[in-house]
């Protein structure tokens, strides 16, 4: 199975395409991470069509997408979720979405992820990888768990512990989605990891407008 992964949940927007399979999991044939900061929507486009040319493949040949949900700020999460929805609709395919903390590093692990207004994104796990708590956004001052801790290491002095420097990968993807690349039926629907409201909200009262 060829498989376009894609995810925009943190400054490096990730893109790769890999042959998937129940016995041998992922072999990845491409992937471009580029440092994206707040350009998603213009720089996801390119990113997939250049990830495909390096692989030597074509859109058509794909038989599924899987995107990162998040947790994510809300304009670069949503490029990523509606990019994949919609190439999946061109192109008759599933699309898959996972939790984008799955995807970074392996093993027991707590991930930490900027979430901006001095707060990270976090998520902890076994030693087999699956997810025993979070995703959830926190002070890293309120952090509880004690790691060992994986993901941005530009909060290690606010967690006072190292974090181990690892970014979303198209294998870390993949993997998190392989109960549904095994069975692509069982996908639900595409929900976005916000976990707080947007920035931006509309005003709680109009102000009336005098006439004269």
């Amino acid at each position: 199975m060829l498989v376009l992964a894609l995810d925009t949940a943190t400054p490096t927007l990730v893109t790769g395409v890999a042959h998937w399979s129940s016995a041998a999991g992922a072999d990845v044939l491409a992937e471009r991470a580029v440092a994206s900061g707040t350009k998603h929507a213009e720089l996801l486009s390119p990113a997939v069509q250049g990830v495909l040319a390096d692989a030597g493949l074509a859109m058509a040949e794909l038989d599924a997408i899987v995107v990162g949900l998040g947790p994510g700020p809300f304009t670069g999460l949503r490029v990523g979720v509606v990019t994949a929805a919609a190439l999946a609709d061109a192109l008759g395919l599933p699309v898959l979405g996972v939790c984008s903390l799955d995807a970074i590093g392996s093993g027991a692990r707590t991930v930490v992820t900027d979430a901006r207004r001095k707060e990270v994104y976090w998520a902890a796990y076994a030693p087999d990888g699956t997810r025993t708590d979070g995703p959830a956004v926190v002070r890293p001052t309120d952090l509880r768990h004690v790691g060992p801790f994986t993901g941005d290491p530009a909060f290690a002095d606010r967690l006072d512990a190292p974090v181990t420097p690892a970014d979303v990968t198209t294998a870390g993807l993949l993997r998190a989605a392989a109960s549904q690349l095994a069975d692509p039926s069982s996908a639900g629907p595409l929900v976005p990891l916000y976990l707080r409201r947007p920035d931006a909200t509309p005003p709680a009262s109009i102000k009336a407008v005098s006439q004269q």
